[in-house]
């Protein structure tokens, strides 16, 4: 399934709250956000089809999570300001890594799609 930006820009804008890290994006950022969103959940659910919506749910979350700001806190830094400004902390708990970005929306649509139930929870195993 080749992601198509045009159609990414119709379906985030027409089904999105918070799009403006997606609008603000070139075409070329928007381009490589897809192709790490679609990469992303067809290796988490190989056994599943993945339609468009999903990927495009995923996509606009990513816009957000790797916006200029945001972005800063994923190599690491812990608060910066600009004086008479703007003054940034950010939170340790915050998400962190690709994954933790999938939208709840993007696991109701998969889940739609191939008659299943999806969500964050995974079995691990447990040593007693």
């Amino acid at each position: 399934m080749a992601q198509n930006v045009l159609s990414a820009d119709a379906y985030i804008d027409a089904n999105c709250i918070d799009i403006e890290d997606w609008t603000d994006c070139d075409a070329a950022k928007k381009q490589r956000i897809l192709n790490v969103a679609e990469r992303t959940l067809t290796n988490k659910y190989p056994q599943y089809k993945i339609p468009d919506a999903a990927v495009y749910e995923f996509a606009n979350e990513l816009a957000i999570a790797f916006n200029d700001t945001n972005r800063l806190q994923q190599q690491g830094i812990a608060s910066f300001g600009v004086t008479g400004v703007a003054n940034f902390t950010f939170k340790d708990w915050a998400k962190s890594g690709v994954e933790a970005w999938i939208p709840e929306s993007a696991f109701d649509i998969i889940g739609a799609e191939n008659g299943v139930k999806l969500g964050r929870k995974t079995m691990k195993w447990v040593t007693m």
